[in-house]
């Protein structure tokens, strides 16, 4: 059996997963890896820092890296030189899309289609181990519903618009005691708005059984779902997927606007990693 490596990263962390020829799986994580915010020399020190495997550089044959921002040339060589720099005897390096990774996760050999709910939202018609349709993704400001940062930009908003429930407003007072410069510094000005807004979306687990937190989140999965997924003519047929922790977190209010929207759940998993597993594993 071929030495594999297979790592699934997303805005916030990287999960990695070694196949050895013996058919032992070893289990990695570091930083998420992205093309648009990080250099091939930034994820080299990253992954030296971070990502240490129980064999030999030299044993790894075939890497395949699916992660977020890889959408095609010029970027995926970002991430592919990092890699090269780090396995340099591996002889088939694979870089794709993190829609991909989740794609082959959720729906392995079979077609579905499949959407990322985790820090950000994706979603796309897979069949044959590729993407047949997607959507025209616009990121973080202009989309990403349902998506852990398109939750907590809300739940954020609603407070300083005086939009909360008093209860809920207090509670996010004492917690978080934010104020209006250090939310426009985190905004605006550093990097990863995105991870930045997604690290409220504990408040709103904590408060799940809230009226407000239910719609909330069960509104921001219709919008999603209405947005993009009913758009699919493969819709009225396939099974939809769902990969992230937004998906698993908040699981049951995405069954609810699934059941409400009239579509057919299918899987639903925290993280792709396993599936992707079995998938290059059966291959």
């Amino acid at each position: 059996m071929t030495t594999q490596l297979i790592a699934d990263s997303g805005s916030t962390k990287t999960d990695w997963r070694l196949l050895d020829a013996d058919g032992t799986i070893h289990a990695r994580q570091t930083d998420g890896l992205n093309p648009y915010y990080q250099s091939s020399a930034q994820m080299v020190d990253i992954l030296k820092d971070q990502l240490h495997l129980p064999v030999t550089d030299a044993r790894i044959e075939q890497l395949f890296f699916y992660g977020a921002g890889c959408s095609g040339s010029p970027v995926n060589g970002i991430v592919g030189n990092a890699l090269k720099t780090l396995f340099p005897d591996a002889k088939h390096i694979d870089v794709n899309s993190d829609m991909l990774g989740a794609a082959r996760g959720a729906s392995g050999h079979q077609a579905g289609i499949v959407c990322i709910l985790g820090t950000g939202s994706n979603a796309c018609c897979y069949e044959n181990g590729q993407i047949t349709r997607g959507i025209q993704s616009l990121g973080f400001w202009l989309g990403d519903e349902g998506s852990g940062g398109y939750l907590g930009k809300t739940l954020v908003r609603d407070f300083f618009q005086d939009r909360l429930p008093a209860d809920l407003h207090q509670a996010f007072q004492i917690r978080y005691a934010l104020d209006r410069p250090a939310l426009l510094e985190n905004a605006y000005r550093k990097p990863f708005p995105n991870r930045y807004f997604a690290s409220f979306t504990p408040f709103l687990s904590d408060h799940l059984a809230h009226p407000y937190v239910t719609e909330l989140v069960t509104g921001a999965f219709i919008s999603f779902l209405t947005t993009y997924v009913s758009r699919f003519p493969e819709s009225v047929e396939w099974p939809v997927h769902f990969v992230g922790s937004i998906a698993h977190y908040f699981s049951r209010q995405l069954r609810t606007a699934v059941e409400q929207t009239g579509l057919t759940m299918g899987n639903l998993l925290k993280a792709p990693a396993e599936g992707l597993v079995g998938y290059h594993r059966n291959g």
